[in-house]
């Protein structure tokens, strides 16, 4: 369902050397499958999974969403893929439901159609008690459960999250990672990416670990403990990374 093929990014800047923050990625994703994309800040997470949402242009390389290659028809991936980004910003005098409508229209349902998948998502996020009220006044979990919604309205079978529990609390957290699981067992292809050892964890069938732009290695927990000689996702990494695991940061 996801496809990217030695995917890289460079910008560059007008100034200095230029900042390669993706470089040659490839990896697949099946139908049901979660990939957790685990790496510390800065280590080219959101800039990779832009580039697969259709958001970003790769320098090289090129992805595929359901068998429509993003770069030659970006429109038509789209159609498959539901993207939330970290600080993905809702209309705050809207209200939750007005939110589920606009973006239900923006991609052509008809109304009967977004009342009733409004209605799913509504109970599905456990958005009943504050879906009528206006964005701007919505705690920061409240808010990234619309957000998820929005995502969500047109049923794609794709998913790319990009840091889902972000500032959210643990009931909040729970309530999303809880979601994603369901996803899964739809048959959702999911890409998320985290900085939270335990979310990934908890989540993936596989995990790419990720540093400096690079894919350090991409595989199921147990072939990465394997791999490294250690016992859980923060040793693996910091082995994958050069990092002594013994040597508290």
């Amino acid at each position: 369902m996801i496809v990217a093929e030695h995917l890289s990014k460079t910008f560059f800047l007008t100034r200095g050397e230029p900042i390669h923050a993706v470089r040659d990625v490839s990896f697949s994703v099946s139908g049901g499958e979660i990939l957790g994309i685990l790496g510390p800040n800065g280590a080219g997470k959101t800039t990779l999974l832009r580039m697969l949402a259709t958001i970003l242009t790769p320098s090289a390389g090129r992805c595929t969403v359901c068998g429509v290659c993003a770069e030659d028809n970006p429109q038509e991936a789209r159609k498959h893929i539901g993207f939330l980004s970290g600080n993905t910003r809702l209309y705050g005098r809207l209200t939750g439901l007005e939110v589920l409508r606009y973006f239900g229209r923006l991609y052509g349902m008809k109304n009967g159609e977004i009342e009733q998948r409004a209605e799913h998502l509504i109970n599905l996020l456990e958005m009943r008690e504050f879906v009528d009220r206006r964005c701007d006044t919505l705690s920061t979990g409240q808010s990234q459960r619309v957000s998820i919604a929005r995502v969500l309205v047109h049923d794609p079978p794709v998913l790319i999250l990009d840091e889902p529990t972000l500032g959210l609390d643990i009931m909040s957290s729970r309530t999303i990672l809880s979601f994603i699981r369901r996803a899964k067992e739809r048959g959702h292809t999911i890409l998320f990416s985290t900085h939270h050892m335990t979310e990934a964890e908890l989540l993936c069938e596989r995990i790419g670990l990720i540093h400096g732009g690079a894919i350090l290695a991409l595989d199921t927990q147990e072939a990465l403990y394997k791999l490294t000689g250690t016992d859980n996702l923060q040793d693996a990494f910091l082995t994958l990374a050069g990092a002594d695991p013994a040597v508290p940061s």
